[in-house]
């Protein structure tokens, strides 16, 4: 089944406004919400980083059918992966089969400025994912929970707060290693647009397909979500300069893996050419040439698409997207 979702952009909003786009997706007929959890801004000047996991219940609270979640928490550095299984089991208590546990094995960014902790390299990030995962799986299905893993350890511990069923857990991927761990040991699979074909057609959905016959179990549930960048306005020049408000997503992942102070981001963001800050976003003010362009990632397999829009005005983008954009979607691909 199609699902088409908004992405709450945390960085450029304050949270009180956040949370009336959130409620306004669903009333014009987004299914589900998605917000990051950022330490950090990719920007200094007028950057936001509301804490996700408390913006997630005032948007549950407010709002009847929307499925919502992170996209994504790392819950290896920051936080305590008991901490992170105990917020999502109050929340998946809350709101019942409408919360979604998205998480990445991060970056220096978020993590390195409120820990002080060297950022390790990409072997022991991806191993405390894992080791995260098992961790809240035990704490939502047992009780008395005493682990000893290489980095995190419980003794006698008990979620007591939690719903029927463990939160879906899905994992984003920009290579093949964890494609294939998604696939294997996710509910979900989460990656971005924008990217060259061969990424996703040769690396990312592959290995994702490989891991998922790897699980030695079906998984009919299963969701491939993709964050769709998406520029929409009835003025095209709009459209494009809107891009510029989130230049950082152009840098390639060598140019801001390693920064860890909005302020240098910000910087290097600002440097680039309005040509490659639109590289990474479908802009354009048709909505049937938005349709043709989104339906290349659904003829992937993405049947979960979440749109990130990057200008200022977003009840804008969401009532014309509501109108114009998402029932021919529907039409065509449900």
């Amino acid at each position: 089944m199609l699902k088409l979702g908004y992405k709450a952009s945390a960085e450029q909003f304050a949270p009180s406004k956040l949370l009336g786009f959130g409620i306004l997706a669903e009333q014009v007929g987004f299914d589900s919400c998605f917000i990051s959890d950022h330490f950090q801004p990719w920007k200094h000047t007028d950057g936001h980083a509301p804490y996700s996991l408390a913006w997630l219940g005032a948007l549950g609270a407010r709002t009847e059918r929307l499925v919502m979640g992170t996209s994504v928490l790392t819950p290896t550095f920051r936080y305590h992966p008991s901490i992170v299984a105990q917020a999502f089991g109050t929340l998946g208590a809350m709101f019942p089969d409408r919360v979604i546990l998205g998480i990445g094995t991060g970056e220096g960014l978020n993590e390195v400025p409120s820990t002080g902790q060297p950022w390790p390299e990409f072997k022991e990030r991806f191993a405390r994912m894992r080791e995260a995962v098992q961790l809240m799986r035990k704490l939502w299905t047992e009780d008395r929970v005493s682990f000893e893993g290489q980095y995190y350890k419980t003794e006698n511990a008990t979620i007591y707060d939690r719903p029927e069923t463990p939160v879906p857990i899905w994992v984003a991927a920009a290579g093949a290693m964890v494609a294939k761990y998604a696939g294997r040991g996710g509910d979900g699979f989460i990656c971005t647009s924008g990217k060259k074909r061969e990424l996703y057609e040769e690396t990312l959905l592959p290995n994702l397909k490989a891991g998922l016959e790897a699980a030695g179990a079906p998984k009919p549930n299963y969701e491939n979500m993709i964050e769709v960048k998406v520029s929409f306005d009835t003025d095209r020049d709009r459209a494009l300069q809107d891009t510029r408000h989130w230049a950082a997503l152009a840098l390639t992942p060598e140019e801001k893996m390693t920064v860890e102070d909005p302020v240098a981001m910000e910087k290097l963001a600002d440097q680039l050419p309005l040509e490659r800050t639109a590289s990474r976003w479908i802009v354009s003010n048709d909505p049937e040439e938005m349709v043709e362009k989104i339906g290349y990632y659904h003829g992937l397999g993405f049947n979960h698409l979440v749109f990130h829009a990057p200008g200022p005005d977003q009840e804008r983008f969401l009532r014309l997207y509501g109108e114009q954009v998402l029932p021919r979607l529907r039409r065509r691909f449900a």
